[in-house]
């Protein structure tokens, strides 16, 4: 199972991300064999409009199966979610923390945008 975590740096100690289309850095954490890989989003970090949707395509073209964020808008939602990808809300300092929370199951999947449009 492939499961993005937005990030603000490349590591599991960097800080975890509460924006979705503007994180900095998706780290794709791979369970079975406990290793992950850094994606960049930087082009997204300034968009001035669509960097949800833009975000979205970048997730689903990455291959991931599950995504842990802070806060998801409502067209990157729509997008995410018809791809079949499970959504998960997480407040967290860091992605170590997110991580454990969601091997955990402290975190339950979303059923829908937890934000509204052109939420910075």
């Amino acid at each position: 199972m492939r499961v993005a975590f937005t990030a603000g740096g490349e590591s599991l100690d960097s800080p975890f991300d509460n924006r979705f289309g503007r994180a900095e850095k998706f780290i794709i954490y791979d369970t079975e064999s406990d290793t992950f890989e850094v994606l960049d989003n930087t082009q997204n970090l300034q968009a001035v409009q669509g960097a949800g949707v833009q975000s979205a395509q970048h997730i689903i073209d990455s291959k991931v199966d599950e995504l842990v964020t802070g806060n998801l808008g409502p067209k990157a939602a729509k997008i995410i979610f018809a791809a079949g990808i499970l959504v998960y809300q997480a407040k967290a300092e860091t992605v170590s923390e997110a991580l454990a929370m969601y091997k955990s199951k402290a975190i339950k999947p979303l059923k829908e945008p937890t934000v509204e449009e052109h939420w910075v």
